[in-house]
């Protein structure tokens, strides 16, 4: 650096030294010397304020031959930086190339020498120094944050605006764009004279140009650091290929270059070359064999090649077929599941959106066809799997659409979505409707037709339909329920093959479309025949179903009810178009609005106790509740649920009010109602023994009363996704209608009593009763209330306390007037009295079982009490078993064998050893423990009917869980019980007995996932063919045998033991990865790589993938986050760390050895995008950093020699080369998040292995932290 005060001096100098070389002719390298010594005492070279004055003086009054020799010589002997020289020439220059075509040229030269050789010119200690320089002449940083531009992000900007800079030029001399800066100046005298020569030197410098813009393409270093603008601006990246498009197609410059055409000029700027999608290729395809490259980008992406459907989108049918599971709803919805398991698939598999909305649909209806041969019993049914096809899966896709960064993308999108659901008219056999959605398809189906005629869409198909047969499909439903939702228009009923029939059938006139609901839109009265009707027919618009609901809201009070029973009908059940506007009413209508002119001292909510009641029964059966579950409604839904208990278990029975149909409801019918309800909305009788230790509680085991206030609450936080997310922005909505404020359980002191009661009540014994206290005195009447038939004088006995009573008559004791939450409180004791005094032989089991009928039918919701008692003396294992002979207990011999016969048809196929179920001696009757048989006693007390349906639909489950965790065989004991009951139950009931195998044997838990494995891979046919995928592991319907997949889902949930479980998933992947090998990959074939051998390695390939697939949606599903956690951060590194090289694999072991390293990369990536998903929207995205930093560290200590892997060094190479390709061509979002030391270790470790293109694509897709250390990377790179 020249001190100021200097500067004027040496400036002098220097000019008058040029002007003495220039006037001498002198030699350049003499002037060079010259120069050199006498400004050696002032400045360090090279010198910046020199080439600055160079410069200066040659533009433009001495821009001549010889000084343009001069700073060229400068420029070689490093006495100026050669960027510094040429940023400042770009200045100059290039605006005014056009009178200075000389001068343009020279430019073009010195460019082409000097810039690609940026190497040579950033050594030393001068390095900082002169890209500060270059920084400050051109207004660098204009891409990149000032704060972080490091010397190496500076260097990428300069090589862009270079080459920007000559784009510009280039599309201006050829007028294709006029830039603001270009100057305007007289051409000089020597040209006016030579307009033939200037033309024709301008023209050639614009085919140069052009050509070096090609170099700057072509270079490895320069195009290398290219790449790092693409990755990371790629907006700015996306308008320069914009304009080389520009410049390819209507350039006539570039028709004359000898050395270029457009087609290698837009294939140097292609996807091919510039994109990390899992599509593109980064590195050369020439292989020297099948097996060099198969950790490269290209060939990893390229695993998808020739799997089908069913085997690319394998995870997204068992989330769908897992979200069938009635016993336990969940508090997010499936919509977000589903949405991000798409994306995950869509970005890993480098699936196009295309495929990505033909495998939704395909899984969806695949779903549908696996009810085709029903069972019955209180479980999901077609109306679950209907709304997730036609409701959910609808909204999905408008998700995925609405994420569209621009309306031009959302465009692509909506394009893709129509090509998709074109495509699916060739799959017939899925889209054949069920019988009992036949009328709605032939409508939808008919719809179409009439539009297409010119008739009024809104008229009724009914009567078109009973004149003429148009036979409509699944397709026909979905394209409505996309209608519906704005993402496709009417043009789709013009598709080729949509639809079938003469137009010139159809009549002009019809009836009014579903008179019923077009009545009521017009005014007609919500009367008895109404209702019955439009609970019957589904509303067709929102608007209809937006009418409704102002009449449950505003109507008066018999209209508000009638409004309430309507919502609660076909609406919620079929009304796919707009069911999910039906689920957000049915929530509001629990928390109503206080009126505008109440004034009384109780709660508002008294005023709703009819319409409430209508609700909370409405919707309270096993699909409804699963609809409001796949809609994410469950958090509000138990939230609004909890003020309505609180009000009403607050009062006694006497307090009542009265239907519109003259029936009497009670308090006691309000609160068991909704707080049945509620127990449904999480695992309320389930002991902290499954809750699981440390990080990997049991899966579901945390759904508590706080968790899902915990989520409603975090609807009211405001996102900047919330507007872009319609899925979310309307559960914020239903929310804040609700309550702007959070809401707790401590809200509701009555209902917080009872919980921590409850929680007591299932980890620990009853704790003693002080005598005359409140609780004492309601045990006392509640046990003379509920005993009051037991005949002669009998003591029941009660922790501390005791009641005699004796034959009195019904009618003298009057039934306890106590409210509710009181009621609850005693329960436990009255049953553990009664359970006692059974025990001693002081009360026969029948009456043991009609006392408690007796009490839950005086307090429904004393059930779940009931429940939540028995199941926590069953787990402690205190009371002896008792003889199911017949005589004081029921007698299950009668159906026992018919059930054992059944478990072993539904187990046929998994080879799983099945326990006898005939007592040991043969003759002895079965036996179950006492709180069991009297729990099952008492549900069997209960009719089979609509009325009961929903109180059996909570003891249900319960009854199940506690005999699947009792000794075998309880729960076929249970099983048999109640087919006696139920016979029409019979199949569900012993398909339920059937799981519990599992639980009882750990050893058959892992032949399970073994099928499962051998299914999926078609590995039980010899020789290999196309057996297996979904179909094989998911069945086609029925139970007998039931595939191995669906015994899975129905089963896992119970497990206790999920980290051992996931760790066998994760042992069967590993070994599943032999058995692919020895099936399809010949050894001789691959040794002498013939073609067999290249398409069997495909295939290989495609299984390998499918097998990791199938593994990580098993772990995911099996242990949740926590597991998913465990396994990344413990159990692989370990595996890899302690793996015995010693058991040496029969066969090709190097190829199985890389297998296992690609299906492991697959695994673990799949693992963590399922559990994180592949951006930060979801909660779960803030942890991924922390466990994704601990792997890679792993990974990358071990690249550094700091530690030493135990497996194959195969396995090794292909796992880190697998994981880095799909992380950076697949989920760069995930790079961005890693810490730069890391992704140097890693880049350097991958550099060692050859694999240079990759290690670059690492640290380009870091992002600007990591920009600096790639660009030093890239340019020190040995040729």
């Amino acid at each position: 650096m020249v001190l100021p005060a200097q500067r004027t001096v040496w400036d002098e100098r220097v000019i008058e030294l040029t002007k003495m070389a220039q006037e001498q002719c002198l030699d350049a390298h003499l002037w060079a010397s010259h120069l050199s010594s006498t400004l050696k005492p002032f400045v360090k070279f090279p010198s910046t304020e020199l080439a600055e004055i160079l410069v200066s003086y040659i533009c433009w009054d001495n821009s001549v031959p010889i000084l343009w020799k001069f700073l060229e010589k400068a420029m070689a002997l490093s006495l100026v930086s050669p960027l510094v020289v040429l940023a400042l020439l770009a200045q100059r220059v290039v605006p005014n190339r056009g009178s200075q075509s000389e001068a343009y040229r020279i430019y073009l030269e010195l460019l082409k020498r000097y810039v690609f050789r940026v190497k040579d010119h950033i050594k030393g200690p001068h390095y900082h120094n002169v890209m500060n320089s270059v920084a400050n002449i051109l207004g660098l940083p204009e891409l990149f944050p000032m704060e972080t531009s490091k010397p190496g992000v500076l260097v990428v900007e300069f090589v862009f605006k270079m080459v920007s800079q000559l784009l510009d030029a280039c599309l201006s001399d050829e007028g294709l764009i006029k830039l603001s800066q270009e100057m305007e100046i007289d051409a000089p005298e020597m040209y006016k004279e030579k307009t033939g020569s200037h033309e024709k030197l301008q023209t050639l410098n614009t085919i140069m140009a052009i050509e070096m813009i090609a170099e700057f393409l072509r270079n490895i270093v320069i195009s290398r650091l290219l790449y790092l603008v693409s990755s990371n601006r790629a907006s700015n990246w996306h308008e320069f290929v914009r304009r080389v498009e520009l410049l390819a197609e209507s350039s006539s410059a570039l028709k004359s270059s000898k050395v270029l055409n457009s087609g290698e000029l837009l294939e140097l700027v292609s996807d091919k070359r510039f994109g990390y999608s899992c599509d593109s290729k980064v590195v050369s395809s020439t292989k020297s064999n099948a097996i060099v490259d198969f950790g490269s980008l290209a060939s990893f992406a390229g695993l998808c090649h020739g799997a089908s459907p069913s085997s690319l989108w394998l995870p997204l049918d068992l989330v769908f077929e897992d979200a069938m599971d009635g016993y336990q709803v969940n508090p997010t919805s499936a919509i977000e599941i589903i949405t991000g398991v798409a994306k995950t698939l869509k970005g890993v598999n480098g699936s196009t959106w295309h495929d990505t909305f033909l495998g939704i649909w395909i899984a969806a209806l695949r779903l549908v066809q696996r009810e085709r041969d029903p069972i019955e019993g209180p479980i999901p049914r077609l109306d679950t799997r209907l709304c997730m096809s036609l409701c959910i899966v609808p909204l999905v896709v408008a998700n995925l659409i609405e994420e569209g960064e621009d309306e031009s993308v959302m465009k692509k999108l909506r394009d893709d979505l129509i090509t998709s659901l074109q495509v699916l008219g060739e799959f017939p056999g899925l889209l054949a409707p069920p019988q009992c959605v036949v009328s709605a398809a032939n409508k939808a189906a008919t719809k179409a037709i009439m539009f297409l005629s010119g008739g009024d869409v809104g008229k009724s198909c009914s009567d078109v339909i009973n004149q003429f047969f148009f036979a409509g499909n699944m397709r026909h439903l979905i394209v409505e329920a996309c209608v519906a939702r704005n993402i496709l228009d009417t043009s789709a009923y013009s598709w080729p093959g949509y639809v079938n029939g003469r137009i010139n059938q159809i009549p002009q006139s019809l009836s009014s479309a579903v008179p019923c609901w077009s009545s009521f839109v017009k005014g007609a009265p919500l009367n008895a025949a109404m209702v019955k009707a439009l609970v019957s027919v589904p509303a067709s618009s929102l608007l209809e179903l937006e009418k409704l609901y102002e009449v449950a809201v505003k109507g008066s009070d018999d209209e508000k009810i009638s409004a309430a029973t309507v919502l609660c009908g076909a609406s919620l059940t079929r009304g796919w178009n707009i069911q999910e506007h039906t689920v957000e009413y049915l929530t509001r209508l629990l928390s109503p609005p206080v009126p505008a002119d109440y004034s009384g001292v109780e709660s508002h909510l008294t005023g709703y106790a009819c319409m409430l009641n209508v609700v909370t029964v409405g919707i309270g059966s096993v699909d409804s509740i699963q609809i409001f579950s796949l809609h994410g409604m469950v958090p509000q839904l138990a939230c609004s649920l909890m003020p309505i208990c609180e009000v009403f278990g607050s009062y006694t029975p006497s307090v009542s009010w009265t239907h519109p149909s003259g029936e009497e409801i009670s308090a006691y019918s309000v609160f068991s109602n909704a707080f049945t309800l509620l127990l449904k909305l999480w695992r309320f009788n389930h002991p902290p023994t499954e809750h699981g230790v440390g990080d990997v509680p049991t899966v579901g085991s945390q759904l508590t009363l706080e968790l899902l206030l915990l989520v409603r609450n975090s609807y009211l936080v405001s996102s900047e996704t919330l507007n872009r997310d319609r899925n979310r922005k309307r559960l914020s909505e239903v929310a804040r209608a609700a309550s702007c404020q959070p809401v707790f359980v401590d809200s509701f002191p009555k209902l917080k009593i009872w919980y921590r009661e409850h929680q007591r009540c299932i980890a620990s014994t009853l704790s003693g009763l002080t005598h005359e206290s409140p609780v004492h005195q309601t045990v006392e009447a509640l046990l003379n209330m509920v005993f009051r038939k037991v005949k002669g004088s009998q003591t029941l006995n009660s922790t501390d306390t005791s009641s005699s009573i004796g034959a009195a008559s019904e009618d003298s004791i009057p039934k306890p007037e106590f409210p509710a939450w009181d009621i609850l409180k005693a329960v436990p004791y009255v049953v553990d009295a009664a359970l006692t005094a059974c025990n001693h032989g002081s009360l026969c089991p029948r009456d043991l079982a009609t006392g408690l009928k007796d009490l839950t039918d005086f307090l429904p919701a004393s059930l779940a009490t009931i429940v939540s008692y028995f199941s926590a003396e069953v787990s402690r294992g205190v009371w002896k078993p008792v003889f199911m002979d017949g005589l004081d207990w029921p007698n299950p011999a009668a159906n026992l064998s018919n059930v054992e016969e059944y478990i072993q048809k539904i187990l046929a196929t998994t080879g799983v050893d099945i326990p006898s179920l005939a007592p040991s001696g043969g003759s002895s009757p079965a036996m179950l423990p006492l709180p069991l048989a009297a729990f099952v006693t008492v549900t069997i007390t209960y009719k089979v009917d609509k009325d009961s349906e929903r109180f059996l639909n909570l003891a249900g489950p319960a009854l199940e869980c506690l005999a699947a965790g009792c000794p075998w065989p309880c729960m076929p004991i249970v099983a048999s019980l109640w087919t006696r009951k139920a016979k029409r139950w019979f199949d569900f009931l012993a398909f339920s007995a059937s799981r519990t195998v599992f639980l009882h044997n750990p050893d058959a838990v892992v032949q399970l996932l073994r099928n499962c494995f051998r299914a999926t891979l078609g590995l039980n046919a010899a020789p290999m063919s196309n057996d297996g995928g979904v179909g094989a592991l998911l069945g086609h319907g029925g139970i007998s045998p039931v595939a191995p997949g669906i015994l899975y889902l129905r089963m896992y949930r119970a497990l206790r033991a999920t980290v051992s479980v996931t760790e066998e998933i994760f042992s069967l992947l590993i070994h599943s990865v032999e058995d692919i090998a020895q099936n399809m990959l010949s050894k001789e074939n691959l040794k002498s790589g013939s073609r067999y051998g290249q398409s069997s390695l495909a295939t290989a390939m495609t299984q390998v993938k499918l097998a990791a697939s199938l593994s990580a949606s098993l772990v995911w599903l099996t242990g949740g986050l926590g597991v998913v956690h465990l396994l990344i951060k413990e159990t692989i590194p370990s595996w890899f760390l302690t793996v015995d090289k010693s058991d040496q694999e029969q066969g090709p072991s190097d190829l199985v050895a890389e297998l296992r390293g690609h299906a492991l990369a697959y695994f673990v990536v799949l693992c963590g995008a399922f559990a994180w998903g592949v951006d930060s929207r979801s909660a779960a995205s803030k942890r991924r950093q922390g466990i994704l930093r601990s792997h890679l560290e792993f990974l990358a200590s071990a690249l550094d020699g700091k530690i030493s892997v135990g497996c194959e060094t195969a396995t090794w190479r292909a796992y880190i080369i697998g994981l880095v390709s799909l992380m950076v061509s697949c989920l760069p979002r995930w790079v961005t998040e890693i810490d730069t030391e890391v992704l140097q270790s890693l880049s350097n470790g991958l550099r060692k292995w050859g694999k240079v293109e990759l290690a670059i694509l690492l640290l380009s897709v870091g992002g600007i932290e990591t920009m600096d250390h790639a660009t030093d990377f890239i340019i020190h790179l040995s040729s």
